[in-house]
């Protein structure tokens, strides 16, 4: 036990405050790495690697192998300069995210110009409206809210439509069998940008551990999309007919209209919500809800 002291005291005595930043910044550059490969399919390859990596080690220094040495010492700069290939997706949605951080404040659903607050009203409510109706009728949804990362790739997927928001509209595009109800719906600045547009689907490592990875192709197209920009998804489902919002990577289901209007609400117009309501959302938004498998 004193040999361990005397060696721990050693090493503090010889800790300058260039060794202390050092050894700051690797444990930085690992918490971001973990931070990025969090709740993805990457955490999986990133652990084999780990694992690998440690065996590897473990046989060169204890058994005399020179000829695996030699191939294990010339592989490794190979195998480092595959990781930004393996792990790209990861590292864009990292650097994204890092982006969107040093952007300031997300854009609206509107300006901000005096005399609009009536115009982002009306489209929460028609959109609340809208959801409730089909959610009544079990008609699938999928509506996208664009708010400070621009949309254009999706959109330039679907139909061109520019109309205004309303219900009836909504309805229509979503009702079964109908030209553009097989997609997803975009609005922005109070319009229907465009309609039947691709998303991308989750490829998030919660759909593997919990009931998600049992949803139907509209939730993991909303977790998508959530993960790739700051938009936020209004799923209904047409098996049980089930109102749900994503944003950030997280789901919240079976939500009623009132409960989803009020997210809405938080979401674009945060400087009129109270800062208990705003804390309830975000522990909300990071704690998936989810206790039964759905379409």
């Amino acid at each position: 036990m004193s040999e361990f002291l005397s060696q721990l005291l050693f090493l503090v005595q010889r800790l300058t405050w260039l060794s202390v930043l050092d050894l700051t910044l690797v444990t930085l550059i690992f918490f971001a790495i973990l931070l990025v490969v969090r709740d993805t399919q990457a955490v999986t390859l990133l652990r084999g690697v780990v694992l690998l990596i440690i065996l590897i080690s473990l046989m060169t220094s204890l058994i005399n192998l020179p000829a695996f040495s030699w191939l294990v010492k010339n592989a490794l700069p190979v195998l480092l300069l595959s990781i930004p290939v393996i792990f790209a997706p990861e590292i864009r949605r990292g650097l994204e995210k890092l982006g969107r951080a040093g952007g300031g404040p997300a854009g609206m659903l509107s300006h901000q110009i005096p005399g609009t607050d009536g115009s982002l009203q009306q489209t929460v409510k028609a959109v609340t409206t809208a959801c409730a109706r089909l959610s009544a009728r079990q008609h699938g949804a999928l509506i996208i809210l664009q708010r400070g990362d621009s949309l254009r790739d999706y959109i330039q997927t679907g139909v061109v439509l520019n109309a205004r928001v309303s219900p009836e509209l909504l309805m229509q595009i979503f009702y079964p069998n109908t030209p553009l109800h097989d997609g997803a719906v975009i609005i922005s600045n109070n319009l229907i940008v465009a309609g039947s547009c691709v998303m991308p689907l989750s490829a998030s490592g919660i759909l593997n551990r919990t009931p998600d990875r049992q949803m139907g192709l509209r939730h993991r197209a909303a977790l998508g999309i959530s993960e790739a920009s700051d938009a936020v998804a209004v799923v209904v489902s047409e098996e049980t007919g089930s109102i749900s919002i994503a944003h950030g990577g997280r789901m919240i289901r079976r939500l009623d209209s009132e409960r989803l209007e009020n997210i809405l609400l938080a979401f674009y117009r945060p400087e009129e919500s109270s800062s208990r309501n705003s804390g309830w959302l975000k522990r909300v938004l990071r704690i998936p809800s989810i206790k039964q498998p759905e379409d």
